[in-house]
C-alpha cells in the first residue's frame, strides 16, 4: 500500500476533528448541568460556553487548513 498526499491529508482531518468534536460535546454537556443547578447564572455560563467553543472550533480549522496544504501543497 502506497502512502498518499491523499491519504496523509484524509488522516489529518480525521484525527485533528476527533479532540475537538468530543471536547464540544464535553463543554456542552457541562454547561447544560451547571444552568440545571443554577439557572441565574445562564449569562455568565453562556458567554464562556461561546467563548469556549470558538477556540475548540478553531483547532479543527487549523487541521482542515494542514490537510489542504499536504493535499495541494506536495
Amino acid at each position: 500500500m502506497e502512502i498518499t498526499p491523499d491519504l496523509i491529508a484524509g488522516l489529518t482531518i480525521a484525527v485533528g476533528s476527533i479532540a475537538p468534536a468530543l471536547s464540544i460535546g464535553r463543554f456542552v454537556s457541562s454547561a447544560m448541568e451547571a444552568l440545571g443547578r443554577n439557572p441565574e447564572a445562564e449569562g455568565g455560563i453562556s458567554t464562556n460556553l461561546i467563548v469556549a467553543l470558538a477556540f475548540t472550533e478553531a483547532i479543527a480549522i487549523y487541521a482542515l487548513v494542514v490537510a489542504l496544504a499536504i493535499k495541494f501543497v506536495s
